[in-house]
């Protein structure tokens, strides 16, 4: 008889870039990296979970701002430029390491992963991610969420509840259009919470959401079994609660097993170690060192005397790891159940692109966790979040505490002395565009188009990731420009509306260039569109 239940979380989401009018872009190699070293492994995972027939559940939150590049034809065929040329770097990394005992076995398994992953994609996937993990969600084993149209902080927002709004709104309508159904849950970008946010989630018929462990812990009144059972908020929405142990074990990369020594190291990458002649046809045509994915070293310690990675020993470290989080989990909950007497739920939220990316070893420990659970022990289960509310269980009642699981807790990571300068500007195209969607309440033609595009560039402008690529200083030069492109975009619609005199041909020019969101209705700005159906 199952004591508790472990709900495990993978949270999905990249900015939107997209740059036709450059051959090359560096910033798009963001995406092609996550397609190859964590969407694709993850769907193998699932796909091989269920064909062994493996009783397993995971929530999956997939950002529309995702789903957008999944579906562009574009970048699907840039990924393929992309995945390409990495296979032709691994069959010359065959040959440069041949007859060496620690580095050609490496070489062979990344010239194997590259060619299987571009069988996957394009053989199993038909170059259609999003299809592939609606066919894993009609499964049952995997709840597929949303989160924010374009995974804006929406702390940030509040003090504008039509763009709180709006991000929620376009959020459902494109998750509709995508897997054929309403989301019944949402991840907040960020975990950002703010008192009241929960209104709008039931205005939108959005079931449940996740928050940081401080979030529940801080709510009034103290909720008596902190993050191991959902709260309701006062809206009805139900809130679940981050267990700060299942994110040390597997998020720090500190205090976690990513950090073991006997994983790969991430940063030793032959992009960056090998001779620039060597690699040059292989990274940005302008020589500029990039990322491969071909990496030949084990983390090691505190010393950039780097030993060879060895797969097998990664591998038995990765099982051992899953040993370790097993237990700590059936302690816990076997604990909670035996002192208190109820049926505790663990909440682990990740973002899914540590595994495979971040933590190579992430995907593998992953599989073998699932196949563990369902096969060797049955203190607990893994349950998804509708499935567990599903279920008769009593339900704590609080009113959360604003809370975000950025940098100590709170706003901190995107609002402060490096980017506070943005908001003034989010603000203000807010504001444009909520008087245009009052002023054109039934646009149509090239009015009703114009409308639409400086939606989708007011939802741009608000991405959470410019904020933070600002404070980080990593791409800051890019994430300013792209908040400035978008809002002097949205000020240029803006002022040939109010005159009447729209170019076509620039509207196709930023059409074709912000192609995102087909469906876009600006109404979703209007004073009187407030009220959403609950489909």
């Amino acid at each position: 008889m199952h004591k508790g239940y472990l709900i495990l979380v993978l949270h999905a989401h990249l900015p939107y870039i997209r740059h036709p009018e450059h051959e090359y872009f560096l910033e798009e190699n963001w995406l092609y990296e996550a397609i190859t070293e964590s969407y694709i492994p993850l769907i193998d995972v699932f796909d091989r979970l269920l064909n062994d027939n493996i009783d397993f559940r995971i929530t999956l939150s997939l950002s529309p701002a995702l789903v957008e590049m999944f579906n562009d034809s574009f970048l699907r065929e840039r990924y393929l430029r992309y995945i390409n040329n990495l296979i032709e770097l691994s069959e010359k990394e065959i040959l440069r390491t041949r007859g060496d005992i620690s580095f050609e076995p490496l070489a062979r398994m990344y010239n194997n992963r590259f060619k299987r992953v571009k069988f996957l994609y394009e053989e199993a996937c038909k170059k259609d991610l999003t299809a592939a993990f609606r066919r894993l969600g009609e499964t049952g084993k995997i709840e597929i969420i949303t989160t924010a149209a374009t995974h804006s902080y929406l702390p940030v927002l509040s003090i504008y509840p039509q763009a709180v709004r709006a991000q929620i709104r376009v959020a459902k309508t494109h998750h509709i259009k995508n897997f054929g159904k309403a989301p019944a849950g949402i991840w907040l970008p960020e975990c950002g919470y703010y008192n009241g946010a929960d209104n709008l989630l039931e205005e939108a018929g959005i079931k449940f959401f996740f928050m940081d462990t401080h979030g529940i812990l801080n709510g009034r009144p103290t909720p008596r079994y902190g993050v191991y059972k959902p709260v309701s908020c006062p809206s009805g929405v139900i809130a679940f609660g981050r267990d700060i142990e299942s994110s040390k074990q597997v998020w720090s990369s500190i205090e976690g097993y990513p950090g073991d020594f006997a994983y790969r190291d991430f940063y030793r990458d032959a992009g960056f170690d090998l001779p620039i002649g060597y690699v040059m046809p292989h990274i940005h045509p302008d020589g500029i060192r990039t990322y491969t994915g071909i990496k030949y070293y084990r983390i090691t310690g505190q010393t950039e005397d780097k030993m060879p990675y060895v797969r097998e020993q990664a591998l038995a470290k990765a099982e051992e790891h899953v040993e370790n989080f097993m237990l700590s989990k059936k302690r816990q909950i076997e604990f909670l159940n035996n002192t208190v007497g109820f049926k505790p739920v663990i909440t682990a939220p990740y973002d899914a692109e540590l595994f495979g990316h971040w933590w190579f070893e992430g995907p593998d420990w992953l599989d073998l966790l699932m196949r563990k659970i369902a096969c060797t022990q049955d203190a607990f289960r893994t349950i998804t979040p509708s499935e567990y509310l599903s279920e008769d269980h009593e339900l704590q009642r609080i009113e959360p505490s604003m809370s975000s699981w950025g940098y100590k807790g709170y706003n901190e990571v995107w609002l402060n002395s490096s980017n506070s300068w943005i908001y003034r500007h989010l603000h203000r195209a807010v504001e444009k565009m909520t008087e245009l969607a009052n002023m054109f309440p039934r646009a149509d033609g090239l009015l009703k188009r114009t409308l639409n595009q400086a939606a989708r560039e007011v939802l741009l402008s608000q991405h959470s990731d410019w904020a933070f690529i600002i404070k980080t200083g990593a791409a800051a030069e890019y994430a300013s420009k792209r908040l400035s492109e978008h809002i002097e975009r949205v000020n240029g619609l803006y002022a040939a509306i109010r005159k009447g005199d729209i170019n076509e041909t620039w509207l196709l020019e930023i059409e074709n260039k912000d192609k995102l969101f087909s469906e876009m209705d600006y109404r979703v700005y209007s004073d009187s569109e407030r009220r959403l159906s609950k489909v």
